[in-house]
């Protein structure tokens, strides 16, 4: 097995590339299922984006949310 230390020397693209590869091979794993309320909250999100009801944020919109929750965080 690899340790900790050998991944913090590689270089940040080939820690990427691991990442990409074990992700991959996770995805591939038969075993490997999603709870079924996983299955629930994507029915419901579709259901809800086919009738319009969905709320969308441009990429825009995400970044200024995640700025001003973040903000807030820092100062509390």
């Amino acid at each position: 097995m690899i340790e900790s230390s050998e991944i913090e020397r590689m270089p940040v693209r080939e820690r990427l590339q691991m990442m990409e590869l074990l992700w991959d091979s996770l995805c591939h794993d038969a075993e490997l299922h999603s709870p079924e309320w996983h299955r629930d909250v994507l029915a419901d999100r579709k259901a809800r984006a086919q009738c319009g009801e969905a709320k969308f944020l441009t990429l825009d919109q995400l970044r200024s949310r995640l700025r001003d929750s973040r903000d807030f965080l820092n100062a509390r």
